[in-house]
């Protein structure tokens, strides 16, 4: 039976973050304390391209803090792209945790369909 899922993403696994970051070709993140333009905030920081600062998750909390400056610091695209990576790694990750096989096919509008197949290893 298949079924479409939308998510909203919340950022709470740091694996699915390195893997992310990984998947992106972005340095791997740090954790501590970064400075974003008016404040300081703690958590995994992530350097995103274009960006002049990182995105900063608090994995414990869900959330993310950042300053693009309403894009000009930069593009919302970067982030996007970078959560669609998060997502997905995720969803791997949770996926073969529960020894679940996952195949992933990209299309052409830029999403990615994810079927994850019970009782299989991959």
């Amino acid at each position: 039976m298949s079924h479409v899922v939308q998510i909203q993403t919340q950022v709470r696994s740091a694996a699915a973050v390195r893997a992310g970051c990984k998947r992106l070709g972005l340095d791997e993140p740090v954790e501590g304390e970064v400075k974003l333009f008016t404040e300081t905030v703690s958590g995994l920081a992530v350097r995103l391209r274009d960006w002049r600062y990182p995105v900063v998750f608090n994995v414990t909390t869900g959330e993310s803090k950042f300053d693009n400056y309403e894009g000009r610091w930069g593009k919302q695209e970067r982030l996007n792209e970078f959560l669609q990576a998060y997502a997905i790694e995720a969803t791997k990750i949770e996926a073969r945790r529960k020894g679940y096989s996952v195949f992933e096919h990209p299309l052409a509008d830029g999403s990615v369909k994810l079927t994850v197949n019970v009782g299989g290893a991959a």
